[in-house]
């Protein structure tokens, strides 16, 4: 292990911080609108059968990739097959990563400023506020250097330490809005609708988004887990830290839904808000309710937290290939890569009506991404090339390196592993690339 790249000082720390990776806006923001668009519990059934057999192995993959290794994407690749093609891979993961951070930066600054909207009981005027342009480049640059300061401390002293205190705060504050919206006068229909899976409901649209979602929601395709995986020691077992990590994250998106769907139905309001529902409705809600804009006043700061515990992780992809491959000093490039991402992140912050060139960029198709800047990054990075990087990095790791080699090092550790061995192999070379293919096809409208 080289120690001057950092390690994660326990396997607790190490799922705190991978899991709180995964956990982000994608649990609590899309999760539930995903939820509300394809028909409530049949479609939480699904996303957690694909949680299991597509997220889950192929997590290992790129953990084992990491861990084997002990580099950043690109160096992980170049180390396996050094001078290859292959290496764009790494690339793409970190362009993607950085790609990510920009835009999802813009996002969660929005949440840190809808905590004083609550507060000031002004929940409203989503509209105004996100067009206002010195309003939402603050917030940007709020965000990204809280982001910065942490991962300044690096693995161990920084991601780790910090993680070990957001993600308990995060769980108390969720565990808190539960017992909250469950107990509201008509919570009970909306249990219902989120828990009472109506299978009839269930169709290739509904299979394809909770595909998507499962695959989404695991922070998988941009060498997240491979730089997280290189940070574990050999003697840690990857299997049950994988399982950890999917069982967290997977819980915190259920218990989204559980603070959601009750109070929605219990003030009368439809669940297929769509990408509005957080921003817009359920600002409305809480100020309906009594007590309701403290309780929003919390919902928008654990928006803020598990943000921050994604934004971080998003940040130490570009920082570890610059500390790795270019030998630079860690504090000054986090720094700097910090200032490159919100210069990217400007488009994006001010295109959302501040700046009519790039709310009205229109240079994708409509059917792709919506015509602000915003949406181009969101389905360009957020989309695309997460999905064009897990399907390489499937085959990579599957064919190139060998699934037997993975498989050995997922095994190192884990010894229980090889009952599950020959499947998982199976699983990386053919199911998990054609799944992932599908995903990709289903990106550009191909299945309707």
């Amino acid at each position: 292990m080289d120690n001057s790249r950092g390690e994660w000082s326990s396997k607790i720390g190490f799922i705190l911080a991978a899991a709180g990776s995964a956990i982000g806006l994608g649990n609590i923001w899309r999760f539930p609108y995903v939820v509300g668009q394809n028909g409530g519990a049949a479609f939480v059934l699904l996303y957690l059968f694909f949680v299991i057999i597509i997220g889950l192995p192929y997590m290992f993959a790129e953990m084992a990739l990491g861990r084997s290794t002990q580099r950043n994407p690109v160096g992980a690749i170049e180390a396996l097959k050094p001078r290859s093609p292959w290496k764009a891979t790494g690339y793409l993961g970190l362009v993607t990563a950085f790609g990510i951070l920009s835009f999802y930066a813009v996002i969660a600054g929005w949440t840190v400023g809808y905590i004083s909207k609550m507060l000031s009981g002004r929940p409203g005027g989503f509209a105004a506020f996100i067009a206002d342009p010195l309003l939402v480049i603050l917030l940007l640059a709020l965000f990204l250097a809280v982001t910065a300061l942490i991962v300044h401390g690096g693995v161990a002293h920084g991601i780790e330490r910090w993680s070990k205190i957001l993600m308990p705060l995060l769980f108390i504050i969720l565990v808190g809005l539960v017992v909250y919206a469950v107990t509201l006068k008509g919570a009970s229909a909306g249990l219902s609708f989120y828990l009472k899976p109506d299978l009839t409901k269930i169709t290739g649209r509904t299979m394809l988004a909770a595909l998507g979602q499962a695959f989404f929601s695991l922070s998988l395709g941009m060498g997240l887990m491979i730089t997280y995986g290189s940070y574990v020691s050999k003697k840690m077992n990857m299997v049950t830290s994988g399982l950890s990590i999917a069982l967290f994250d997977t819980m915190i998106a259920i218990m989204a839904g559980l603070v959601i769907f009750p109070a929605l139905f219990a003030m009368g309001k439809s669940p297929e808000a769509g990408p509005t529902l957080v921003f817009v409705v359920l600002p409305e809600l809480f100020a309906m309710m009594p007590g309701g804009l403290i309780v929003g006043a919390f919902f928008f700061l654990l928006l803020s937290i598990a943000a921050l515990t994604s934004t971080i992780s998003l940040l130490e992809v570009p920082v570890a290939y610059l500390t790795d491959e270019r030998k630079a000093g860690r504090k000054t490039v986090v720094w700097a890569a910090a200032f490159a991402a919100f210069l990217i992140g400007l488009p994006s912050a001010l295109s959302q009506g501040a700046s009519d060139f790039f709310t009205n960029f229109g240079l994708l198709p409509g059917r792709l991404a919506s015509a602000d800047f915003l949406g181009h990054m969101s389905f360009l990075f957020g989309d695309l090339s997460l999905a064009l990087g897990a399907f390489l990095i499937s085959l990579f790791v599957g064919w190139v390196w060998g699934a037997g080699r993975a498989a050995d090092e997922i095994q190192s550790g884990s010894p229980g592993f090889a009952r599950a061995r020959n499947i998982w192999i199976f699983m990386i070379r053919f199911f998990i690339p054609a799944v992932i293919f599908v995903i990709l096809l289903n990106l550009f409208g191909i299945f309707g």
